[in-house]
């Protein structure tokens, strides 16, 4: 039987506790409160728009087609937005520097994949998970070396900078190649380039989906909760991002949303023995 995380009952609770306490429908057009009437109230950086950043380099949850950026982390952005009465303005920024360009208030928040960690926590604050994923080993299909976590010592690992991964992977080897996009990252395998890469099971499955000759590595190593992030000083925007983010999971557009891109809701994933990154 599937273990499922209990935050999903504290996200509905805390969203309709919320919702009791202020933010009727006339203040908050087509959902919660909105920056009309009395001022830009959220602390927005351009009043009537949610702006949110993501690298725009994590297929399928954030990237660019057709000269739009598009993605899970897009379409919950997107649906957000519309419940608390905005307009949604993504924009990019290089993972690596998201968190100072946050802090900089080049954007209102991060909703690109961000896990929650107890060291970003000490500098932004984050909102209720909105979806959870695995950390993965990955080799190239052919790869006969690599069977366990313990064979990766002194290979050469492929990730993404400032990320979940980075840690796990110097637990292994010095010899780390650092990419922009875990989807480069894990094209490289192919020809040879690095001996694995340390990425999110689901952008690994859905690489293997579109044809990439990749594989994983047993099981996951850990599960990891991705939240919005936002200035920690922003408490009326973190408050309506959790009161919105409840809304829509308590209406099915979340569930609408995950089944599109996944076949299955985010929310409940099955993390029996499986230890919770902080």
């Amino acid at each position: 039987m599937k273990k499922k995380l209990s935050f999903l009952g504290v996200i509905l609770s805390a969203g309709m506790l919320m919702a009791a306490c202020g933010g009727s429908e006339d203040s908050a057009g087509s959902g919660g409160s909105s920056t009309e009437g009395e001022g830009n109230e959220l602390g927005l950086l351009e009043e009537g728009k949610f702006t949110t950043a993501a690298s725009g380099l994590y297929k399928p949850f954030n990237y660019e087609e057709g000269g739009k950026q598009t993605g899970f982390d897009i379409e919950i952005g997107a649906a957000l937005a519309e419940e608390m009465g905005l307009e949604h303005n993504p924009v990019t920024n290089p993972f690596e520097t998201i968190i100072q360009g946050l802090i900089g208030k080049k954007y209102d928040a991060v909703l690109g994949s961000m896990a929650i960690t107890d060291e970003r926590a000490k500098t932004v604050a984050f909102s209720d998970p909105y979806y959870l994923s695995g950390g993965k080993i990955w080799v190239a299909e052919d790869n006969t070396e690599i069977k366990e976590p313990a064979d990766l010592e002194g290979k050469k690992i492929g990730i993404v900078a400032q990320t979940t991964y980075e840690p796990a992977a110097k637990e292994f080897t010095d010899d780390i190649q650092y990419y922009n996009s875990d989807v480069v990252a894990l094209q490289e395998l192919v020809p040879g380039r690095v001996d694995a890469v340390i990425t999110s099971d689901v952008v690994g499955f859905e690489a293997q989906k579109a044809g990439l000759e990749i594989k994983d590595i047993g099981e996951n190593l850990w599960i990891e909760e991705a939240a919005i992030a936002v200035r920690p000083e922003d408490e009326a925007l973190l408050e309506e991002i959790n009161r919105a983010l409840a809304a829509i999971v308590e209406d099915g557009t979340y569930a609408e949303i995950s089944d599109k891109w996944f076949g299955t809701n985010l929310l409940e994933v099955d993390t029996e023995g499986i230890e919770i990154l902080r």
